[in-house]
């Protein structure tokens, strides 16, 4: 079966498969519910002491034939009084129990969630809008706790109201017990109905929930450009679109919402009008007592109850398991890049210790089936501790062989592996993932900071330094006065996504990021592509301090960092058409003379030669 035909088959579920699938995920929640059922039904059946001792006190007490009997009165008051105080005691230590254990299976669902995310592969995550995927690890999870904590508490206390009351209006009577489930019966019918027309209507809504988020988050992050461009009222239009299509499917979701509350209220009126008429006839009759009648009106009221408020708990039931099955979704979606210390534990082999090569064997990778090639049967070896520079035009495959080498993501065909002549060569698909990340680092052409100091984000490359060992770091980089520059030095905040720092300085951060981490193998995205002279000297200077003795790929847009290297990689169209040293291939004819010629002509401003 195919991942297409199994969303397929997902989305038309219905909501107990939905349910089942999920609490198979939860095994925290599974472990609370036998005690919470038990103080449920402890807690309902207290509930329907009242009306027992409201027949009794008015059969035995107050019509008695010797007059009315104040101690048996007083008696079942005392007892019913108990037996409420204990149904109060009940229902908090079951709140109490629900609320705990639905908050510890839902943190635990949340956070496999969001680790599942970062388990998938970088094209998926390019294939989804980041809103979408925030939404299904918040507003998504937040649904199904909002459901859990108010309706799950609700739903059991209405069930086991409704089966406790059923029971002893049996035991009453027969006869009414019957005409009220008759009553009941064409309702059953329409709830079913109701209830997969809200899992489709809530389907839509919480996709608009991630629609707004998208939207919401795509105007903020990029703030900046909409203001440069004037474009403010073209973004809000968007905005407003996307907010109008969630009040629409809101205001579907609510008709069908309001349908089931009404049939809900009509078939109660029903309910207690027939129990009146037939009740009193039996009454007439001497079937039924006088208390058995009134208390059997309290018992439907109980037994009706729950059917009233059943549109409440449906309505958010079902756009609960609307966004449940959003989250369940992306923890079904298979890592197309397997971690093998997960997938397959006595297949992971350690790569050899020292510097690492590359080897590329008959590697072919597309973005998507059927599309182009963007790297097309590659096949080559990069010696340990080279530093290569990997060119071409936009669009050649020089990025995609970068996320190849760090496995960010796999090949379509062929093999990528790391190691050496003497230690041998080790497939990366054989490689654990957190072995990898510590000997193989990739610094991307942005930069990309958290929202810490300078020391905190410089610890993500080795946990636990100090700040003084940042401090020293960047020393070593050459980066020393810049760095005491700053104003609170290496405690300096860089703000959300390093926004307070300029883009320069956010990549000198992320070079002394990727120093401390002290990989084997290093992957540039050209760090001086977008920064301005005097910040490219100080990069170049640190990066020369970086790449020493370390196997090194770069990502060459400019390139001096070509004519710097020990070897260059010519690619085009999804082939290394052209290797060898700068001086080799400027000097021959082909796609690197024609690209260093252009590179030069645009330094010095020179206008291309028209053809």
């Amino acid at each position: 079966m195919t991942a297409a035909t199994q969303l397929e088959d997902r989305e038309h579920e219905g909501a107990l498969a939905t349910l089942r699938r999920g609490l198979r995920m939860m095994p925290e929640f599974r472990r609370g519910l036998p005690v919470t059922f038990a103080l449920a039904l402890v807690a309902t059946a207290g509930r329907v002491v009242v009306p027992i001792a409201v027949q009794q006190v008015i059969d035995r007490g107050l019509g008695s034939p010797e007059g009315p009997d104040l101690g048996v009165v007083s008696w079942l008051v005392g007892a019913c009084a108990v037996v409420v105080v204990l149904t109060a005691v009940a229902v908090y230590r079951m709140n109490v129990r629900l609320f705990r254990t639905t908050e510890t299976a839902l943190a635990g669902l949340r956070e496999r969630a969001f680790r599942h995310v970062h388990d998938l592969s970088v094209l998926h995550q390019q294939g989804q809008r980041r809103g979408s995927l925030v939404s299904r690890v918040t507003s998504d999870v937040d649904q199904l706790s909002v459901f859990m904590q108010w309706g799950g508490v609700l739903g059991l206390v209405s069930v086991g109201q409704l089966v406790v009351a059923t029971v002893v209006m049996f035991v009453y009577s027969w006869q009414l017990t019957l005409l009220v489930l008759v009553c009941f019966v064409p309702l059953v019918f329409a709830v079913r109905w109701f209830a997969r027309r809200l899992v489709q209507v809530y389907g839509v809504v919480r996709e608009r929930v991630g629609d707004v988020l998208a939207a919401v988050s795509e105007s903020v992050v990029g703030a900046p450009t909409v203001r440069a461009y004037g474009v403010r009222a073209r973004t809000a239009e968007r905005l407003d679109a996307a907010i109008d299509r969630h009040y629409r499917a809101q205001v579907d979701a609510q008709k069908v919402t309001a349908a089931v509350f009404v049939s809900g209220e009509f078939v109660a009126a029903v309910a207690n009008a027939a129990v009146v008429v037939v009740g009193v006839l039996l009454g007439l009759a001497g079937d039924i007592t006088p208390g058995t009648l009134v208390a059997f009106l309290f018992l439907v009221t109980l037994f009706v109850a729950p059917v009233q408020t059943a549109s409440e708990v449906l309505n958010e039931a079902q756009n609960a398991v609307a966004g449940f099955r959003r989250v369940l979704d992306v923890l079904d979606t298979e890592p197309d890049v397997r971690d093998p210390a997960v997938a397959a534990p006595d297949r992971v082999r350690e790569l050899p210790a020292g510097p690492l090569g590359v080897r590329f064997e008959h590697v072919t990778f597309r973005y998507a089936p059927g599309a182009r090639a963007a790297l097309d049967d590659v096949d080559l070896t990069i010696a340990p501790r080279t530093r290569v520079a990997i060119v071409g035009e936009t669009g050649s495959g020089k990025t995609t062989f970068a996320k190849l080498v760090t496995r960010l993501m796999d090949p379509v065909e062929g093999r990528v592996l790391l190691g050496s002549g003497d230690g041998g060569w080790v497939p990366l698909a054989d490689v654990a993932v957190s072995s990898l990340r510590a000997r193989v680092v990739m610094v991307p052409q942005d930069g990309f900071l958290f929202d810490a100091t300078v020391a905190g984000n410089v610890r993500y490359g080795r946990p636990g330094m100090t700040d003084d060992d940042v401090v020293d770091a960047f020393g070593d980089l050459g980066l020393g006065p810049w760095v005491a520059g700053l104003p609170a030095g290496v405690g300096t905040p860089v703000g959300q996504r390093g926004e307070s720092l300029s883009a320069g300085e956010r990549q000198l951060v992320a070079v002394a990021r990727a120093y401390v981490a002290d990989p084997d193998l290093l992957v540039l995205d050209e760090a001086t592509s977008a920064v301005d002279p005097a910040t490219e000297q100080r990069l170049t200077r640190a990066l020369d301090t970086l790449t020493e003795g370390r196997t090194t790929l770069t990502i060459a847009h400019r390139l001096s960092t070509a004519e710097r290297a020990e070897e260059v990689l010519v690619v085009d169209a999804g082939h290394v058409v052209q290797r060898g040293t700068h001086a080799e291939l400027v000097d021959a004819e082909g796609p690197y003379a024609r690209l260093h010629a252009s590179w030069r002509r645009s330094s010095a401003g020179e206008p291309e030669p028209v053809t």
